[in-house]
Order: C-alpha cells, then sequence, then structure tokens
C-alpha cells in the first residue's frame, strides 16, 4: 500500500501544484498585457498540462483504484469514493472538452496579438471564458480532496 500511496501522493503534487501555478503565471502575464508575454504563457501553460497534469491525472487515478481494490472499498455503490471519482471525471471532462480547446484558441490569439502589438478582444474573451472553468476544474478537485480527508459516507 505505501508504493502506492506515494504514487498518489506524487501525482496529486503533480495535478494540483500545476493547476494552481499554470492558472498564476498565465493571469500575471495577461495583467502585464504584453503579447510576448502572454503568448509564451498560453504556450507554457499548455506544455505543463501534458508533462505535469496528464501524468498526475494517470498517477492519481491508477493509484487510488490499486488502494481502494486493495482496501476492499465497493466501487460499485454510492460512497465517498465512488463520488470523488465521478467529481475528479468531471474536472477531466472540463479539462479535455473546454480547457484543452480553449488554450489553443488563447496560444492562436495571443500569437495573432503579437503581430498586432496589443491583446485582441478575441483573446481577452477566450481568455475570460478559461478562467471560468480553469476555475471550476480547480475547485471541483478541492472536494474531492475534502471527501478523500472526511470519508463522509
Amino acid at each position: 500500500m505505501n508504493l502506492w500511496l506515494t504514487l498518489h501522493l506524487v501525482g496529486v503534487v503533480l495535478f494540483v501544484g500545476n493547476i494552481v501555478t499554470a492558472a498564476f503565471w498565465k493571469v500575471r502575464a495577461d495583467i502585464g498585457r504584453n503579447p510576448v508575454v502572454v503568448r509564451d504563457a498560453a504556450r507554457s501553460v499548455m506544455l505543463a498540462d501534458f508533462v505535469f497534469t496528464l501524468p498526475g491525472i494517470a498517477l492519481i487515478t491508477v493509484s487510488g483504484i490499486a488502494m481502494a481494490h486493495k482496501s476492499g472499498i465497493p466501487m460499485n455503490e454510492s460512497n465517498w469514493l465512488t463520488i470523488s471519482l465521478a467529481v475528479f471525471g468531471a474536472t477531466g471532462l472540463i479539462w479535455g472538452a473546454v480547457l484543452i480547446p480553449l488554450q489553443r484558441a488563447m496560444i492562436r490569439h495571443s500569437e495573432a496579438s503579437v503581430a498586432g502589438g496589443s491583446l485582441s478582444a478575441e483573446y481577452r474573451r477566450v481568455s475570460r471564458l478559461w478562467a471560468v472553468f480553469g476555475t471550476a476544474a480547480t475547485l471541483l478537485p478541492i472536494v474531492v480532496l475534502a471527501l478523500m480527508i472526511a470519508k463522509p459516507f
């Protein structure tokens, strides 16, 4: 169980650490309004998602299911773990179906903004959407964390 727990914690650090720091640096870049810095931040957010977030998700999921199986926690009924998995899955859907396409759009619009010399209205619109959905995708794992600590049912 210790190996699985270690892998789980490493996954959590990669996942949560990246979603929080990526948002921080992207917002800082947007505040500065320098199109080159914004473009570089948008590219880096996308890269970091594939280098840190995706492996974090894989480690969390595989190790969590392995620990649940070893502990005998039922996966076919409503309990703190199955609710956590559903909430974590919702986070993944937001990330894959909404945030990744928005990040691609932010990269595209920020690249065009570099040529234009200032951030375009379209970049700002896509960035606001990213902030809204990104906030949801950041808060949902906090719900999962609370469920995993409290194990209320």
